[in-house]
């Protein structure tokens, strides 16, 4: 079971990157915050200081067709919110 799926790069998560130097990750559903500081620390090299978490639900649709009414739904995720230790920072474009 791997804990980190990979990191979240949008602009609102690069702008905490570079002022709270808090790094986003999309992480398995099932770890908990012990497991994915652990992972982060493995992975990259770093002191973690807190671990914050978010279950984001999945978004339903509905489509109509020709053949009638399509019923749908995206992937529950669950998100990381890292924030690392002063000095620290982890370099998500460098090519490992």
């Amino acid at each position: 079971m791997s804990i980190l799926i990979k990191p979240i790069i949008t602009e609102k998560a690069t702008a905490d990157s570079e002022l709270n130097n808090c790094y986003t990750f999309a992480v398995n559903t099932k770890a908990n915050k012990v497991e994915i500081k652990k992972a982060v620390e493995a992975t990259y090299g770093v002191s973690v200081e807190k671990v914050r978490t978010i279950n984001v639900r999945p978004d339903r649709s509905t489509k109509y067709t020709k053949t009638g009414i399509q019923h749908g739904k995206t992937n529950a995720v669950k998100k990381a919110i890292v924030q690392l230790a002063e000095g620290e920072m982890i370099d998500l474009y460098a090519n490992m």
